[in-house]
């Protein structure tokens, strides 16, 4: 353990206080580089293992943070609040499946180590808590991650509902629209006359009998399928 160098990021200055006193004078000293700061906010160096106790109004913005971050790290061992680590493992069917279950799961694998009681702090908060390990896909899935998160923010806006209702919403419409006119005018071709997008969204799901499918029951591969049959029809979602 002696090659061990960490790597501490903390917000609040009386912490990082106490850690630099409960380590001056010892080995560790010249082992602990210390970032005061946001987390969120900060630059991450080079990291191989990530370990942290994360608050929980930061934890979704610190997980895609983590797994976006380039050089890819060995894995990251997080303490979260109980449902919030259930919504990161949850399967298609479950209750708490979730645009973060699927999203994560894509970049990851993602297990649940433990579960923590509350009456093991001091004081004790009002919710109990989960460990969870994950562990970055490297290589990463081929796959634009910015037209994934936008594919699966609308699908899982209403996800009882079947993909054919959710994409006749009128701002999903314009949305997708305004896309397809964008990535026309980079190709440097015209808009087809005539060109109407709810019908070009119903031929893509018809195409792929998805009309009836809906986001809860539905896999990695299934909107893999979904995105690649939007995209290869001219539609976007970033």
């Amino acid at each position: 353990m002696s090659s061990v160098e960490v790597i501490a990021c903390e917000l609040d200055p009386r912490m990082v206080a106490e850690l630099q006193k409960r380590v001056q004078g010892t080995h560790w000293q010249s082992k602990l580089t210390m970032m005061v700061g946001d987390v969120i906010k900060t630059e991450l160096p080079f990291f191989d293992v990530c370990v942290a106790n994360v608050p929980y109004q930061i934890s979704s913005p610190l997980v895609f943070k983590l797994l976006l971050h380039r050089p890819f790290f060995r894995c990251a061992v997080l303490m979260f609040q109980r449902e919030f680590a259930q919504r990161l493992v949850a399967q298609p069917g479950d209750k708490l499946y979730c645009r973060l279950s699927i999203n994560t799961q894509l970049l990851a694998r993602v297990d649940h180590l433990m579960k923590v009681g509350k009456n093991n702090f001091r004081p004790p908060p009002k919710v109990e808590s989960s460990v969870v390990r994950i562990e970055p896909r490297n290589p990463p899935p081929p796959i634009n991650f910015q037209e994934w998160d936008g594919l699966t923010r609308v699908c899982f806006v209403r996800k009882n509902k079947t993909l054919s209702a959710s994409f006749k919403s009128t701002g999903v419409l314009l949305m997708m629209e305004k896309n397809y006119k964008v990535q026309c005018s980079l190709a440097g071709r015209p808009v087809p006359d005539g060109f109407n997008i709810k019908e070009e969204v119903d031929k893509v799901l018809t195409s792929i009998e998805f009309n009836e499918k809906r986001a809860r029951i539905m896999d990695i591969d299934d909107f893999m399928k979904l995105l690649h049959a939007f995209n290869k029809a001219g539609i976007h979602f970033s």
